[in-house]
């Protein structure tokens, strides 16, 4: 139940004595309150339409009510409060403010576009190097410390009695700190908990965000005999922490993520996340991202560091639990398929600097630790859309090595093949790039057929901002291979549409095509004062480009069949149809 203030906007007095009502009950009762402003407005719901073509009546009426400025006046001179005079001067002098504001504005010849964005973070962007990433690399006596204490039962164990469960996955956990390796939910924790060490504030929310969807997080343990008794392991980390909240939320996803939103850009040093119960749960919040997230920096002036989770892979499942609608995030991505940025030392952040959001679909943990740090350690804020695993929360090969995530390693755009195959280029007879879990299928099936020595096998990790540079070198290493794309999605939906033109401009060294320039690349450099790097000219005697063919599913009107022995015949076919040669 609240309170609702029905006022009379013609009446000034009554509009600010309701507003002051309003604010007592919202200081009093901390309860919200709702106030309903009766008004009109006198030229149509745009001031410039003829309301008069479909509310003739009413528009009547509006035409021959004064304004309420007029009233108002009226009323002040009556009461003796002000005169004629005094009434003309305060309009005059609001006008002439109006005015000389317009007129500077029209001499404003150059749009200080850095100083809009600064604007609600004050003194962020100051001091910073705009082309240098903080490393993300963490010592090892902190991996160790947050392993520890993420995998250890509350401090008064004897009084909490925690589910036998629970129990099994701590002491598990526990293990993997000892022997120096970590899955995703592993990884995750110590990337949360590094930052929360260093005084930035994790936020994560969503749909059973706090179990876990697939009962891998545990964030919140609860007591067995006692109603809401909990402890939060990641809260308990460090005496002198950032705040770490993470909460369930309604399937409301239109007004959790907008939320989250809003969150995110009250405070850039703050990893915010919203978290989908599948990946596409983000369909109900899509307005959210269309109009807010994807275009926030372009059209609305504002950056965000908020980080999508979505859970995306198809294990079989029915449709609506197997896709997050990865083609959508990426055909919404700003970077221009036909350019080739010029190369340079500073290429990888240049890109995220000059792209609209990132998305990712990383197969390894410790990648997940880097990008996560990522979005605090770069010297400005970019969305990231983050392609979350199901079955590779458990998988026994998807685990990394402490020796990932120490002080001198970093995020990882694309994963090489490190196996025979990268030994003996020259005898590579074919080239598999893929992203996500379908990577773990694939090399399954090529050792089951013995061909790790002529089947390299490369992990697209980062795909917006395309890796241009990095599976250039990829390509030219393995200059006689066969060139495919491989992904687990329809060939339709996925990445295959997004990385194919990508590919091509890559192979074919188009690094001259330079009359492509974003509005955003143009004022970057000349926020840094400097010239853009001037591409390459094209190496002489090149030899015909390459071309590049997909291998997985075909097209199709739904994200998956529903049936589990169709799936696993489709599967079947396209891991035959990658590791078959000639």
């Amino acid at each position: 139940m609240l309170p609702i203030f029905h006022v009379n906007a013609d009446d000034p007095e009554s509009v600010i004595h309701v507003c002051h009502m309003a604010a007592e009950w919202r200081a009093t009762f901390h309860k919200d309150v709702v106030i309903d402003l009766v008004c009109y407005r006198r030229n149509g719901h745009n001031e410039i339409d003829e309301p008069m073509f479909t509310q003739p009546l009413m528009y009547r009426k509006i035409k021959a009510t004064k304004p309420a400025l007029d009233k108002y006046s009226e009323q002040l001179i009556a009461e003796g409060i002000v005169t004629k005079d005094g009434v003309k001067d305060v309009k005059e002098k609001y006008d002439k403010i109006c005015e000389e504001a317009f007129e500077r504005a029209r001499q404003e010849t150059h749009i200080k576009y850095k100083d809009w964005i600064d604007s609600p973070w004050s003194g962020f962007f100051e001091g910073k190097d705009p082309l240098k990433v903080s490393p993300t690399g963490v010592n090892e006596d902190t991996l160790v410390h947050i392993g520890k204490r993420f995998s250890s039962p509350p401090p008064n164990a004897a009084e909490f009695i925690m589910h036998k469960g629970i129990e099994r996955i701590l002491k598990a956990r526990m293990d993997m700190v000892d022997n120096r390796v970590i899955d995703w939910a592993l990884g995750e924790a110590m990337a949360f908990g590094s930052l929360l060490k260093e005084g930035i504030h994790v936020r994560l929310s969503g749909q059973d965000v706090e179990r876990g969807t697939f009962s891998h997080r545990h964030h919140v343990l609860h007591h067995q005999t006692v109603d809401k008794a909990t402890y939060r392991p990641l809260c308990n980390l460090y005496p002198d922490q950032a705040p770490y909240i993470v909460c369930n939320s309604s399937l409301s996803e239109y007004g959790v993520l907008g939320f989250e939103l809003g969150y995110s850009m009250t405070n850039p040093n703050a990893l915010v996340i919203w978290e989908a119960q599948f990946g596409d749960f983000s369909n109900t919040a899509q307005c959210i991202i269309d109009q807010l997230l994807s275009s926030g920096q372009a059209k609305w002036v504002h950056q965000t560091g908020l980080t999508l989770f979505l859970p995306h892979g198809m294990e079989g499942q029915g449709p609506e639990h197997s896709s997050a609608r990865l083609e959508r995030f990426l055909q919404m991505s700003s970077d221009d398929p036909d350019y080739f940025p010029p190369e340079s030392d500073d290429f990888a952040v240049r890109q995220l600097h000059d792209i609209n959001w990132i998305v990712a679909n990383c197969t390894t943990p410790g990648n997940l630790f880097h990008i996560l740090r990522r979005q605090i350690a770069m010297p400005f804020r970019k969305p990231l859309i983050l392609m979350t695993p199901k079955s590779l929360l458990r998988h026994p090969e998807a685990r990394s090595s402490f020796d990932d995530m120490i002080e001198g390693t970093e995020f990882k755009r694309i994963i090489p093949d490190d196996g025979p195959a990268s030994q003996n280029p020259s005898a590579v007879e074919k080239v598999v790039f893929c992203s996500g879990k379908v990577y773990y299928d694939l090399r399954k099936a090529i050792k089951e057929k013995g061909l790790e020595a002529k089947i390299c096998l490369t992990r697209v990790e980062q795909l917006t901002p395309f890796p241009f540079d990095l599976l250039k070198r990829e390509c030219a290493k393995y200059s006689n291979a066969q060139i495919v794309w491989c992904q687990e999605e329809h060939k339709n939906q996925g990445p295959w549409t997004y990385v194919k033109p990508r590919f091509e401009t890559t192979m074919a060294g188009q690094r001259d095509v330079v009359a492509i320039k974003s509005r955003s690349r143009g004022w970057f450099h000349q926020l840094l004062g400097k010239d853009e790097p001037k591409p390459q000219p094209k190496e002489q005697n090149e030899h015909r480009p390459r071309s590049i063919s997909y291998v997985g599913r075909p097209v199709a009107a739904s994200t998956a069949t529903g049936s589990k022995m169709q799936h696993l015949k489709e599967l079947a076919a396209f891991l035959d149809d990658a590791t078959r040669l000639g």
